[in-house]
């Protein structure tokens, strides 16, 4: 994501210079965190929040639709340059030979031009679905795609509320993935607690024959 500022504050710098000396990466950062809480109707929307941003940024230095386009095609290809964690690609190809992956998301990153989308069933986000993690919507449209009950489907994500809790609350399965070691908060456990994908595809590798299992 700071790549992504950094690389919409050099196209801005470059094409609308004066909506960039007014609105430098932390006033547009602002900028955008008063646009999400003004428009509570778009918190499952980051794309529709971010050009609401730039339009407000850009309009009033006289800029048109077209270079809010521009902008935003410039910040969401960056946005989409994702560097995988060394154990990601690794894990998730073992994992993908034997349960259905789904890639679930609150965000507006495209496993398609992230170069992932191979290894997963399909994606799904908040945007989609109308509706943000932890909401049991997201976590239920998922399941109901895959076609499996939700006690068959195992939600995998960093983020203890809005993975954990949220996909508990749909009645999915939960493994929490702990990269920095913290401490777990919350008063009921996730039913698998690790430190990457690997460990989680060591650890579902007994079951790696049942039909049923799933990842989202």
């Amino acid at each position: 994501m700071l790549r992504a500022e950094r690389r919409l504050d050099d196209w801005l710098k470059s094409h609308c210079p004066r909506a960039a000396v007014a609105y430098p990466i932390p006033a547009m950062r602002a900028l955008r965190d008063r646009i999400a809480r003004a428009n509570p109707h778009l918190s499952h929307d980051f794309s529709a929040q971010r050009r609401l941003s730039l339009h407000t940024a850009l309009a009033e230095h006289g800029y048109d639709a077209t270079h809010v386009e521009g902008a935003y095609s410039e910040f969401y290809a960056a946005r989409n340059e994702v560097e995988c964690y060394p154990d990601a690609l690794p894990a998730l190809t073992r994992l993908a030979t034997h349960f259905p992956l789904v890639a679930l998301t609150n965000g507006n990153a495209d496993v398609e031009r992230i170069g992932l989308a191979h290894l997963f069933r399909f994606s799904l986000s908040s945007r989609d679905c109308g509706v943000a993690k932890p909401a049991p919507q997201i976590f239920l449209a998922a399941c109901e795609r895959l076609g499996l009950p939700p006690m068959s489907v195992l939600h995998v994500g960093d983020d203890p509320d809005l993975d954990v809790a949220g996909a508990r609350s749909a009645g999915l399965r939960t493994a929490w993935i702990n990269r920095t070691g913290m401490a777990w908060s919350q008063p009921v456990e996730p039913d698998l607690a690790l430190r990457d994908l690997v460990e989680l595809a060591n650890a579902l590798a007994p079951v790696n024959q049942n039909p049923t299992a799933a990842l989202a």
